[in-house]
């Protein structure tokens, strides 16, 4: 008879001990789950990065494509409507080429801001005598806000297809901004 509360002691210090070991077992899972969590966070931080890139990028490129039409059907100087129109098609491809990406990444660009609408507003009612003066600063001011992005994004991830697509087109807006800036100086 007095081996049964000594088994009973014993089941219940092995069930103790169970539970212990059990329950630490939980905690390192959850160290574990701790780091796992902090892996994901800092992919989310480099996808939240690239996903800020393309939506600033689309909204400076939808803005850059609006000003460039005006300026084709608004621009008295045929070397301005050639400009406008050679920076439309960069940008159209600049942009179809950020639509894709971001399709291969599951993103959706819904996010486009509309901040541009203020400055295509001051180049739509832009006299004729400062349209030209207006459209190519705008584009100056444009153009260098794209090109601190493409570097950015550039610093900021090791995505090989975002540096590919950097490696493609900051030349060209390098190109792009020199030109605008060449037509500046010949207006003043």
């Amino acid at each position: 008879m007095k081996a049964k509360p000594v088994l009973k002691a014993i089941f219940k210090v092995l069930f103790l001990l169970i539970i212990i070991c059990v329950s630490s077992c939980r905690k390192n899972n959850s160290i574990e789950n701790t780091f796992k969590k902090n892996e994901a966070f800092t992919k989310n931080e480099e996808e939240e990065t690239i996903a800020f890139f393309f939506i600033e990028t689309a909204n400076i490129g939808k803005t850059i494509i609006s000003k460039s039409q005006i300026a084709q059907k608004k621009s008295s100087e045929n070397s301005i409507v050639i400009l406008g129109k050679k920076i439309e098609n960069n940008q159209n491809r600049l942009l179809q080429e950020i639509t894709e990406l971001a399709n291969k990444k599951l993103l959706i660009i819904s996010e486009i801001n509309a901040s541009h609408r203020r400055d295509t507003y001051e180049l739509i009612t832009a006299n004729s005598s400062n349209f030209d003066r207006v459209y190519l600063n705008s584009m100056k001011k444009c153009l260098e806000e794209q090109i601190k992005l493409l570097e950015n994004v550039s610093k900021e991830t090791n995505d090989k297809i975002i540096l590919k697509l950097v490696l493609k087109y900051l030349p060209e807006q390098f190109d792009l901004l020199r030109e605008t800036e060449a037509q500046i100086k010949n207006k003043n």
